[in-house]
């Protein structure tokens, strides 16, 4: 086991102390057995003494001061019972709702005089958009927002002559938006209204949860899709219209004794294992995995529940034992 913690002065002189023979005068004894070596020595000191067994064992375990730790982000969570997901990937749009789109039109034909919101402007209902002077009354008159939302088109100039109807500008409430799943064949089968439906950023990774409102009857023409549509909170902006996502749609849930997080997996010598914790010691565990989904994995030997497993940073846990395995190599 590889030791990972600050050394103090104190125990430096402890370990020099512990080092220094029985008496002043040269020896020319051999090194006495370490075997009865004071109960705070680490495995990879007794390794160094020579004892076969205790260096087959060496590398499986690593001990790491809490304050270290935290610093470098290791968190650890309760091996548990929970559920694994059987969920289908499908490829999504977002779009705005029917309901959250206004085209902003002239009322009476004649010149704009003025224009008062730019592409990407947020509006509020009954905000003036632009002055037209009309030319049955040849005075001028305001078009206003009919509703609250983004400005996605302008189609007018100053100067420009509107026909009546012309449309000036195009609006849509962005604060919630559609995501359509085009789902082929078969698998539109397994999709149905309230089935949870986590969707992902395609850019960054970025996710959000809902769930199906519908399956629409009909089919996409140009792809022979099924669509299944859910609603998507955007009140903070970050989700564009237009964007192509992906989507992890959950068909059904299975019981399962112990779930950890995929973040906690990692390879050891072609085999899989996670890290438990006990104190500040970190112990490599090989592990025989069972059902997964998208975010963890269902552990049927190696892990007891109940046992502290490392869930972020797994990966430090692992190189500091691999470091600790080359150096026995050499």
């Amino acid at each position: 086991m590889r030791t990972f913690h600050r050394v103090t002065e104190a125990s430096l002189a402890l370990a020099l102390m512990l080092g220094l023979p029985a008496c002043s005068a040269p020896s020319t004894t051999p090194a006495a057995d370490t075997t009865d070596a004071p109960a705070g020595a680490t495995a990879a000191q007794h390794a160094d003494d020579g004892h076969g067994d205790d260096d087959d064992h060496a590398d499986d375990a690593t001990t790491i001061a809490a304050d270290i730790a935290d610093d470098v982000g290791i968190r650890v969570a309760p091996a548990a019972a929970g559920t694994i997901a059987d969920q289908h990937e499908v490829q999504g749009l977002l779009t705005t709702l029917e309901s959250g789109n206004a085209r902003v039109t002239a009322r009476f034909p004649g010149p704009i005089r003025r224009l008062h919101a730019e592409v990407g402007d947020r509006v509020r209902a009954g905000q003036a958009l632009a002055t037209i002077e009309s030319n049955l009354s040849l005075s001028t008159y305001t078009v206003a927002a009919p509703i609250s939302g983004t400005v996605l088109a302008r189609n007018a100039s100053v100067g420009q002559s509107a026909g009546e109807g012309a449309v000036l500008y195009e609006i849509a409430d962005l604060s919630t938006l559609w995501v359509d799943l085009h789902v082929f064949g078969r698998d539109a089968e397994h999709l149905a209204a309230g089935s949870p439906v986590t969707i992902s950023r395609l850019g960054d990774g970025a996710t959000a949860d809902t769930r199906i409102d519908r399956v629409l009857p009909g089919t996409a023409t140009a792809s022979q899709s099924t669509i299944a549509r859910a609603t998507l909170d955007n009140a903070d902006g970050q989700w564009r219209p237009g964007s192509a996502v992906r989507a992890m749609v959950t068909v059904s849930t299975q019981p399962a004794d112990l779930v950890v997080p995929l973040t906690a997996l990692q390879q050891m010598d072609g085999r899989d294992v996670v890290f438990v914790r006990e104190g500040d010691r970190y112990e490599k565990r090989a592990v025989t995995l069972g059902r997964r989904d998208a975010r963890q994995i269902e552990i049927v030997d190696g892990v007891a529940v109940g046992e502290e497993v490392v869930v972020e940073q797994s990966y430090t846990i692992k190189a500091d034992l691999e470091k600790a395995g080359a150096g026995h190599a050499h």
